[in-house]
């Protein structure tokens, strides 16, 4: 298949979903829909979102793809918590934060986890120049990769070419976010 046949089909895709999404909650009702995306520490996540100067809704966004509220969670990749942080990522955020006493089992404390997920969020958008798209990617893919793309051209960056993400995984993981991201604006 052609990239641009793949590009007009995830955009056709997107309009699809969004159209049912806009649908399902005229009909459904907003209430319902919470059901299915819900926020729990809202409180947490707005006070640490302010702080970083970060929009809550697109906090809630990672947090429900990466770990479905579950401050548990750890992926195979052995990622931690609500914001599936890596415990050697976790350890460089907790020397930028001054966090003592910092270890990997410390990712699963609910607020730290959103402290430092915040914290670094914000950090790849500043140093990925304010680029949303990108800063995701990186949060999933690593900073090492998505500079790679850039600088060699694989990936331009924009909304429009995320379908040029190498890593499968991390291309699904920015439009997952994305999408849930709106449908957390329009929900709250």
């Amino acid at each position: 298949m052609r990239p641009q046949s793949t590009r007009v089909i995830l955009y056709w895709n997107l309009l699809i979903y969004g159209a049912v999404a806009v649908l399902l909650l005229a009909v459904l009702g907003p209430s319902l829909w919470r059901v299915g995306y819900p926020w729990p520490h809202r409180e947490l996540i707005e006070r640490y979102a302010r702080a970083n100067e970060l929009d809550p809704y697109l906090v809630a966004a990672v947090i429900r793809v990466e770990s479905s509220f579950r401050a548990g969670a750890i992926s195979p990749k052995g990622a931690r918590g609500l914001m599936q942080i890596m415990p050697a990522t976790g350890g460089w955020i907790a020397s930028q934060l001054s966090i003592e006493n910092f270890h990997a089992g410390r990712l699963f404390e609910v607020e730290l986890n959103i402290k430092m997920g915040t914290w670094y969020l914000r950090h790849l958008i500043d140093q990925f120049a304010g680029n949303l798209e990108v800063a995701i990617a990186a949060y999933n893919g690593g900073r090492g990769n998505i500079k790679n793309w850039l600088d060699q051209g694989i990936w331009s960056g924009e909304r429009s070419s995320i379908e040029r993400i190498p890593f499968p995984e991390t291309r699904n993981y920015v439009w997952r976010v994305l999408r849930v991201y709106a449908i957390y604006q329009e929900l709250y």
